[in-house]
């Protein structure tokens, strides 16, 4: 008996992504077409566009596109809400539509070539396939030793993840209804999905130079996800926080003892500077355990306000 071919979504989040968008989309739509002819997915199949709020003409190209070219589908977002945001809509959106979705950023620095190895093991039985960087030659010196430190600190502090993996990964549709059951708001996707336990595997990729523009993933959004992973899924940095509180406390008892048998030998207590050297650093400390702890109330309030974690203004899906 002849399998049927599934169908297979390509969701794409992109943000004032003007200069690269045409040659995406080239691209993907012949890649998509070559897997139809070959029967390895459906006629169904679509590459699913998500304009995160963009302020050129990205969400114009997608819907041009879209007239002319049934392989090109899209999403409006009303504003911009964040790459794991936008990316977590777009999946919303072709989870009813497609039986397996790959999530891959729209300058293509992932290598799409690697979608038939991803499919093949999605055929043998894994719901969860993660594009992994063999090589990121096409970063910068900073970006790579950023990555490699945030990826053992993260390792470190005791969340799950899976080292070199971004966001390019293929997900059954049983993966991604599971990954819908959770609700926070704080979102680091590369945490949540090893926790879903279903069956992995693993394609090994290098990453490749952007076509065209220039990369909109700033540093701050970098430092603000890797913030969000952190107290999304470890409480050792409160617990750090307390363990040199009680550092402090037990140099404070050392210092008692160390006045106390000066006193009695009748040596005068001097050095001003170590004590407000002192004060200093113990204020210092303080004032960082206070901003941690911070970090986890205000992410409490966000989660606690149940708000929507986007509005979806349009969709181009017939």
């Amino acid at each position: 008996m002849k399998k049927t071919p599934f169908i297979l979504y390509l969701v794409l989040p992109c943000y004032n992504e003007e200069a690269v968008l045409p040659i995406s989309i080239e691209r993907l739509t012949l890649f998509l077409q070559q897997q139809i002819l070959s029967g390895s997915i459906s006629p169904e199949s679509r590459a699913l566009f998500v304009n995160d709020g963009s302020t050129d003409k990205s969400w114009d190209i997608i819907a041009d596109n879209h007239q002319t070219n049934p392989l090109i589908c899209g999403v409006n977002l009303s504003g911009n809400v964040g790459h794991q945001n936008a990316l977590l809509a777009g999946m919303e959106t072709a989870k009813d539509l497609a039986d397996v979705i790959v999530t891959l950023d729209a300058d293509l620095q992932d290598d799409i070539t690697k979608i038939p190895e991803m499919v093949e093991l999605y055929e043998q039985g894994c719901d969860i396939v993660y594009g992994v960087k063999k090589e990121r030659k096409a970063d910068s010196f900073f970006k790579r030793t950023s990555a490699r430190f945030y990826y053992r600190l993260m390792d470190g502090l005791g969340v799950k993840t899976v080292y070199n993996h971004a966001d390019f990964r293929l997900m059954s549709s049983r993966a991604v209804e599971q990954l819908f059951q959770y609700q926070e708001r704080n979102l680091y996707l590369r945490g949540i999905i090893p926790l879903l336990g279903y069956k992995t595997g693993t394609v090994y990729e290098e990453l490749r130079p952007r076509a065209a523009g220039e990369s909109k993933y700033t540093f701050r959004k970098m430092i603000n996800l890797a913030i969000n992973g952190i107290t999304s899924f470890s409480i050792k940095p409160p617990r750090l926080v307390t363990g040199l509180g009680l550092v402090f406390l037990l140099l404070s008892v050392i210092i008692f003892f160390y006045v106390i048998i000066s006193r009695l030998r009748g040596v005068a207590v001097s050095g001003w500077s170590s004590l407000i050297l002192s004060l200093w650093f113990i204020g210092g400390c303080i004032l960082i355990g206070l901003g941690i702890i911070g970090e986890y109330v205000g992410r409490i309030y966000l989660e606690v306000k149940n708000r929507p974690r986007y509005n979806i203004e349009k969709k181009l899906l017939d």
